[in-house]
């Protein structure tokens, strides 16, 4: 089947004038003066046969570079801002001081209680004094009944004496039981009183808001003497560690993106490719636009910061279609031409490519010459060593 089409001729009609001049810088090659063309030596080549292969037309999907981890820091009270130390960006270390809240009044509510937790503690001891004490009288009441009930049975003790040193005993252990029973009050007090300390050590720890993670500051939303708010956003923070690029692919081909594969991705207006990996496939189809948001791992990159346009070519669906080897091929300029062997000779054949897919210029089972040799030009003949 000929691939003679209207493109091709105008392709041959705007090069003719090329062609002749490719021709001419192809005949450098020194030649016996009046020697005919015929005379001179063959130049061997390397040649095969143009066929129709399988190729992938692919699909290009821009999108967005993000950060993998970001954060919008908030706080959890309400107070006016004090101080805010870091500027967008600026590099902060885990635990790095990025805002300062006025927290004179949490740091007296925790002062307050410590020294309740203090005071809770000391009655607690005191408690625990009082339980000792009854417990050393309950001790004596017992051996001083044991003693006069030996006696009376002795008749050397009235029942009057036994009955004041049991009544003395039962005095004794219902002593022994209160004190217990507010040793164990005091000690729960000392519990609730230490928990509301801790409560109150760490609400005044949130007047210092510090990074969740390593990264860099990109924006700041507030200003000293501003008043923050529990849930309000008073810095963004991403995680520079790695970045990913976000684009968007119609719901018709994506599912030939699977997760896990390697995919070659633009950054800005680079022609040079990295090596992105999919790490995400939505499921959830965008209603507006009928497309499905593919999550693509990006490599390190020095300089790579999110919001930058990126944009992955994905693989498309296989079709035939005629092809040329990359090494026939020969750019001057902006003329595209192979070498054809025709009749032992080679010609210049003007083509139209799209990569090393044929659109124009040549037809199935036509033979190009790989590699063409320095001093090969239009006409010359070639002895073919290789197809």
């Amino acid at each position: 089947m000929k691939l003679i089409t209207a493109s091709h001729h105008a392709i041959v009609a705007a090069g003719t004038a090329a062609l002749s001049i490719i021709a001419s810088a192809g005949c450098s090659a020194p030649r016996a003066a009046g020697a005919p063309a015929d005379a001179v030596e063959p130049i061997a080549v390397i040649a095969v046969q143009v066929a129709m292969t399988d190729v992938a037309t692919p699909i290009d999907s821009g999108g967005v570079v993000q950060a993998r981890t970001t954060a919008a820091i908030t706080t959890r009270i309400l107070a006016p801002v004090r101080e805010v130390r870091v500027l967008p960006g600026d590099q902060v270390r885990k635990g790095q001081t990025l805002v300062v809240l006025d927290g004179d009044d949490l740091a007296a509510a925790a002062r307050a209680a410590r020294s309740a937790a203090l005071a809770a503690g000391q009655g607690a001891t005191a408690a625990a004094a009082e339980l000792q004490a009854a417990e050393a009288g309950l001790a004596l009441a017992r051996v001083s009944q044991d003693r006069i009930a030996g006696l009376q049975a002795k008749r050397s003790a009235t029942a009057q004496e036994l009955d004041e040193a049991t009544a003395t005993l039962r005095s004794a252990e219902a002593r022994v039981a209160g004190a217990s029973a507010r040793a164990l009050q005091a000690a729960s007090a000392v519990e609730g009183a230490r928990a509301a300390s801790d409560q109150a050590s760490t609400t005044e720890s949130f007047a210092t808001i510090a990074a969740p993670f390593d990264g860099m500051v990109t924006e700041k939303i507030v200003e000293p003497g501003n008043m923050a708010s529990p849930g309000m956003a008073l810095l963004r923070l991403e995680d520079t560690r790695g970045f990913r690029l976000e684009v968007r692919v119609d719901e018709s081909r994506v599912g030939q993106i699977r997760n896990g594969e390697s995919v070659p991705v633009f950054l800005g207006a680079g022609t040079s490719a990295i090596t992105g990996r999919v790490v995400e496939v939505s499921r959830a189809v965008d209603a507006d636009a009928r497309a499905f948001l593919v999550k693509i791992a990006l490599p390190d990159v020095p300089g790579l910061r999110s919001g930058e346009f990126g944009k992955a070519r994905f693989g498309g669906s296989p079709r035939r279609a005629l092809t040329v080897p990359s090494s026939a091929i020969v750019r001057r300029g902006q003329l595209t031409s192979v070498f054809v062997v025709d009749n032992s000779r080679a010609r210049v054949r003007l083509v139209h490519l799209s990569e090393s897919e044929v659109l124009a210029g040549l037809t199935e089972s036509e033979v190009v010459i790989l590699s063409p040799p320095a001093g090969l030009a239009d006409g010359r003949r070639v002895s073919v060593g290789g197809r």
